[in-house]
């Protein structure tokens, strides 16, 4: 069994040898346990401390392409270096590692294909109470959407068995944090969360510019989740307030011109009609958007099964090179 923990990284020269440092390099359970550095386009020595730090393996992208796309960067290194369990970590050393072998226990015991780190937000004293709230609604609202209950969404420290891994694809270029969730409580993974601590903050977190800017980011990325994961009912739920708006306006006019005084009520008729159609055209859209969410369902198994032939095809390579795997 081989473990991989990887960290994305983007100009991390100064936090990622303190990081190095407290990751483990034995976690029962394991044979191997190997580091692995995503370096998103860093403009410092990231790649340079990795390496002097005992780094395993280290993956590049030319340019900052953003957390999200690291984090798939990694999985699919992760895949290919033969991990069967792989965990994320930040670079920040906001995480405990210590942690480590709770978070990959359920796993192991095979109670889980995910497992994410569920941190003591109330505690953590550099997280703003604004923070906090978005935190904990960011969880409500995926939890809402992929249908299971982990606390805290937002948590980037999480281990993610080989096959849930390659099941994984992140659209949004934000964060992947909560999407992933909501991918795998919709392929019915088994996901729990696990209490973890956390150490002192070293940095200012770079989702994180300012709290006006985080909470728009925030609100469009949920909304943005629960459009791509619940097409049919964002949109059915649209439809129906319109037609209601619609239908009561026609019910206020049908009560005027019934008592002698709809002469000077046309106005109702002509919003009533506009919002009745507007409601039809947004059932269309309903319906048109849950066709294209099982589309894209079926390319993702498509891309599931490629991807597991793939892997499985460059694990066997590796092992009649080299004699063993790894």
């Amino acid at each position: 069994m081989k473990l991989i923990i990887q960290i994305p990284c983007y100009n991390e020269e100064e936090t990622l040898p303190i990081t190095l440092s407290a990751l483990p390099r034995q976690v029962p359970g394991f044979d191997a346990v190997e580091w692995l550095i995503i370096d998103d386009g860093s403009r410092d020595d990231t790649v340079r401390i990795a390496k002097e730090n005992g780094v395993d393996h280290i993956v590049c992208h030319t340019q900052n392409q953003g957390l999200a796309r690291a984090f798939m960067t990694g999985l699919e290194a992760c895949l290919r270096y033969g991990a069967d369990v792989i965990v994320n970590t930040d670079a920040d050393n906001q995480n405990n590692a210590d942690d480590t072998p709770a978070l990959v226990a359920p796993i192991l015991e095979g109670k889980a294909d995910i497992v994410i780190g569920a941190r003591p937000i109330d505690a953590i004293e550099h997280f703003s109470p604004g923070k906090k709230l978005l935190q904990k609604l960011g969880s409500w609202m995926v939890r809402i959407v992929s249908r299971t209950d982990v606390t805290d969404a937002p948590s980037g420290f999480r281990a993610i068995s080989r096959d849930a891994a390659q099941h994984l694809m992140v659209f949004n270029d934000y964060t992947y944090t909560l999407e992933t969730i909501i991918q795998a409580g919709q392929k019915n993974m088994a996901i729990m969360s696990v209490p973890v601590r956390v150490n002192k903050d070293l940095r200012p977190s770079r989702l994180v510019k300012s709290t006006p800017a985080y909470i728009q980011r925030s609100i469009v990325t949920m909304l943005r989740i629960f459009i791509i994961y619940r097409p049919f009912r964002f949109f059915g739920s649209v439809c129906l307030v319109l037609t209601a708006i619609g239908l009561l306006l026609w019910l206020r006019f049908s009560y005027f011109y019934f008592a002698g005084q709809g002469r000077g009520h046309v106005q109702s008729v002509i919003l009533a009609g506009v919002l009745i159609v507007m409601g039809f055209e947004a059932f269309l859209v309903a319906l048109l958007a849950d066709i294209l969410a099982v589309n894209r369902k079926l390319l993702e198994d498509i891309r599931y099964s490629v991807k597991q032939t793939f892997t499985s095809g460059e694990n066997n390579s590796t092992f009649n090179r080299e004699g063993k795997r790894g």
